[in-house]
């Protein structure tokens, strides 16, 4: 049996991995600026986090939600403090697509209403709802393009406006900052306008952090740049540094009901162990501190390289824009500069993902880097 041949693979075999390094197969070193698509938030093998699943595995690796599990109890606590939310409760999943499904369903379930405003050059998932909330047609099936979706433009609070008093809306769908769709992001007058008309109209805000939160922006999560409370908000990918777990942060307006949302896996003993192992250790290591000071670095780092013509996003979630299709740069930093790094939808843009715990030694190692892969291309400012 073949594998279902959907992704364009690097001829590449990672064997290993400690922090921002990757070993392949031939023990050649790799400096991860990507992260697995921002995964890898407290680097790759952290001992404590290799610990913990060690000791969860040796006594209970699973079990469903039909028994008491304190794991998730002390994971509700912990993010709780950690995230300036304790007033919300959450639901635990699989993954980023799942979390963005119950929250859409979760907000029809709340007003009785079906369509939904998403913004252009976003993703939220290949799940029905949430990939109908991506603007990215070639991956929407006949199947899913049956959910209700109005794309607007970001920033346009007049055509959100015109949008919700038109149309029976039942949520808002918006990422913190923006991942695939290459780094844009809403204006903090536009977040603040979008929160208080939707809660004019009954409309549920949520909040997509799978990729901005824990700490990746340079606070807890990216919209807490613009000082607002949306309604759901939701998580996974650096949750778990690579163990797979998502969620939804929910606020006290919705009302739990037995069977409401469900999950087999979701919140199970293995992922609640990873997922407290990550908070502890960005709280121990004060990494989401580290995010700022590395961040304000490589900005600096970067700022004498021409052909860099912008820096988008915030904290340790960048991209890099050029005017040229950066395929051929990717490909040069990952196989003679030996770096990973990300690309969007946007061809000109690089993105730039590293674990949250990175060094200004291996910032420097990566500039270095960039500038050879740029002279090796011949690209001229």
């Amino acid at each position: 049996m073949s594998l279902f041949n959907v992704y364009p693979i690097y001829n590449i075999t990672p064997v290993k991995a400690l922090g921002a390094k990757v070993w392949d197969e031939n023990n050649q070193e790799y400096l991860d600026f990507y992260g697995g698509h921002g995964v890898i938030s407290v680097g790759h093998s952290h001992p404590k986090y290799v610990e913990a699943i060690k000791n969860q595995i040796e006594k209970i690796g699973f079990y469903s939600n039909s028994i008491q599990n304190p794991l998730q109890e002390d994971f509700a606590k912990k993010l709780a403090a950690f995230s300036g939310y304790p007033d919300y409760s959450v639901f635990l999943c699989n993954s980023g697509a799942e979390a963005n499904e119950n929250a859409l369903k979760l907000a029809s379930f709340h007003n009785k209403k079906s369509k939904v405003i998403a913004f252009e050059k976003s993703f939220h998932g290949r799940t029905s709802a949430s990939v109908a909330v991506t603007d990215n047609p070639s991956i929407v099936a006949p199947i899913n393009a049956n959910h209700e979706v109005i794309f607007l433009p970001l920033n346009d609070i007049d055509l959100v406006k015109k949008a919700i008093a038109e149309n029976e809306i039942t949520a808002v769908i918006i990422e913190g900052i923006q991942g695939v769709g290459g780094l844009d992001e809403g204006t903090t007058s536009f977040f603040q306008e979008l929160e208080k008309i939707c809660n004019e109209n009954n409309v549920i805000l949520i909040l997509d952090e799978i990729q901005s939160g824990y700490g990746r922006s340079g606070k807890f999560f990216a919209h807490q740049h613009h000082s607002i409370k949306p309604d759901i908000i939701t998580i996974a990918k650096g949750m778990g540094n690579g163990f797979p777990i998502g969620g939804l942060l929910i606020s006290a307006k919705f009302k739990a009901s037995y069977g409401l949302l469900g999950t087999t896996f979701g919140g199970n003993h293995l992922a609640c162990a990873s997922a407290l192992s990550v908070l502890e250790i960005i709280e121990n290591e004060n990494l989401i501190e580290n995010v700022n000071q590395q961040s304000a670095y490589f900005l600096d780092a970067i700022s004498e390289i021409p052909e860099i013509k912008k820096v988008k996003g915030k904290g340790l979630m960048l991209g890099l824009e050029f005017d040229f299709d950066v395929t051929e740069l990717r490909k040069n930093l990952i196989y003679e500069q030996f770096i990973f790094t990300g690309n969007a939808s946007q061809k000109n843009l690089l993105r730039i993902l590293p674990p949250l715990s990175i060094t200004s030694s291996q910032i420097n190692q990566f500039t270095v880097g960039i500038k050879n892969a740029l002279q090796s291309i011949k690209i001229t400012p």
